[in-house]
């Protein structure tokens, strides 16, 4: 298993991210370090379905006010839960979006190879903010600009993603930059 690391330019910081990908699924395991919007250290597990549809995100995070987890999951038809109590804002979502994590980008652009081919999507996302893992719905759309470029938008926000080959973020202007390849 390779690791992908990144600087994080949001959060001062650096999250490495060890993933497998089969076809159609992807599965991840993660740390990462900051001191934006406070110190903290988060650890968390990815899992997705076919289709790279997330199936659950489980994450600690740990802060000077102490130990928070995050309990995400997916049932494959829509409804989502968190740490086992029903999640309705989410509804319908496909995805999971960890806040100042790049990983999670990947999953909506593999499904619709939009680091590869024309096309625009919008979705909505199960958004866990860090280090607090509030969960809230997020509208975001990713548009194909050529090949291994992706606009992400959301909001007001707009960023130009650089993705490599197999999906995964390489730049993330504002955000973040790999400092390793798989």
């Amino acid at each position: 298993m390779s690791a992908i690391t990144w600087e994080v330019f949001a959060s001062r910081g650096f999250e490495t991210a060890w993933p497998e990908r089969g076809e159609g699924v992807l599965r991840a395991r993660g740390r990462a370090v900051g001191i934006e919007p406070e110190p903290y250290w988060v650890t968390y597990e990815l899992d997705t379905a076919d289709g790279f549809v997330t199936r659950s995100l489980r994450v600690t995070a740990e802060t000077a006010g102490g130990l928070r987890t995050l309990d995400l999951r997916h049932d494959g038809h829509g409804r989502w839960t968190v740490n086992g109590e029903p999640l309705p804002d989410v509804g319908g979502a496909l995805d999971c979006d960890l806040g100042l994590c790049p990983l999670t980008n990947t999953m909506p652009v593999l499904r619709h190879r939009l680091h590869r081919e024309p096309g625009e999507r919008e979705f909505l996302m199960a958004w866990a903010s860090v280090p607090d893992l509030a969960v809230r719905p997020s509208r975001q759309t990713y548009t194909h600009l050529g090949p291994g470029r992706v606009r992400f938008a959301s909001g007001d926000f707009r960023s130009d993603l650089a993705f490599d080959e197999e999906g995964y973020v390489v730049d993330y202007p504002s955000l973040a930059t790999r400092l390793t390849t798989l």
